[in-house]
């Protein structure tokens, strides 16, 4: 029995926006910066954010485990079973260290696997997206407060040529090879999970990702666009799951090369 719920949407969708309210407020002020072991940059908001997540997921659900990308990095990882949170206070930590808006809150929910449910919201812009069962929608956040909610669907594939967003900070050569293949009429640079949500909300069609990422960079965002009628696989066009541990080419958690699209067309092995 799945634990997504219409109420569960709503709480993730409310502590999502408050984390928002702690990163803006740090984003108001000079930003200092910090590295991790691995050398990525973090910042106060990303700790005050998580703070805020894990508070409120203990609060709807105490008993799922939670992934959360800063506790992973102090070294506090939770088993996890078939059913987690995925979260990532702040995806796009050099956006927002540039001060341009792109960066965003992340929390999934995952079962056996598979991204169930997601809210990516990005508070410098009071743009939220979420999905569930119940399908995908948007709502602009004013004043620390959520709209209402408009559903959105992936679009169908444009015959004059496909919109390709990608990172704004990790370009990669193999992805522009791999798109000399297709007929791309635009390219839109994004940072953050909010290359999923363009693509869910019908804004963009195609985003190759041969890059590294983390499984709380993308879960929340793979649920949206998944949830809007998109699909996400690996390069190969195999099923992307949740939950790797233990990976013999990899850290756990991390994720291989793939490839996210509103259209089953696009995904070409």
């Amino acid at each position: 029995m799945t634990l997504a719920s219409p109420a569960l949407l709503d709480g993730l969708i409310l502590a999502a926006i408050e984390a928002g309210r702690e990163i803006l407020d740090v984003y108001a002020q000079p930003i200092a910066v910090s590295r991790k072991a691995d050398a990525s940059p973090v910042t106060e908001a990303d700790e005050r954010a998580e703070a805020v997540i894990l508070a409120a997921l203990a609060r709807l659900a105490p008993d799922v485990p939670v992934v959360a990308e800063e506790s992973v990095a102090a070294g506090r990882i939770p088993a996890t079973g078939e059913r987690f949170f995925l979260v990532d206070p702040l995806d796009g930590t050099k956006e927002f260290i540039a001060g341009n808006g792109e960066f965003t809150v992340n929390i999934g929910l995952i079962e056996h696997g598979v991204p169930v449910m997601g809210v990516v919201y990005a508070p410098a812009q009071g743009r939220l997206f979420a999905g569930g069962p119940d399908g995908a929608c948007t709502a602009e956040v004013v004043d620390g407060r959520a709209g209402p909610r408009r559903s959105i669907v992936v679009r169908a594939l444009p015959p004059s040529g496909v919109t390709v967003v990608g990172s704004r900070s990790h370009g990669s050569d193999s992805m522009a090879s791999f798109l000399q293949a297709f007929a791309v009429e635009r390219f839109i640079s994004a940072g953050s999970s909010l290359k999923f949500c363009l693509i869910a909300a019908g804004e963009a069609d195609f985003y190759p990702r041969f890059g590294r990422t983390m499984e709380w960079d993308t879960a929340a965002g793979d649920a949206v666009l998944r949830a809007a009628g998109g699909l996400m696989t690996r390069t190969d066009g195999t099923a992307f799951l949740y939950g790797k541990r233990n990976q013999a080419e990899d850290c756990d958690f991390a994720n291989p090369h793939f490839l996210a699209a509103g259209h089953p067309s696009l995904i070409r092995t």
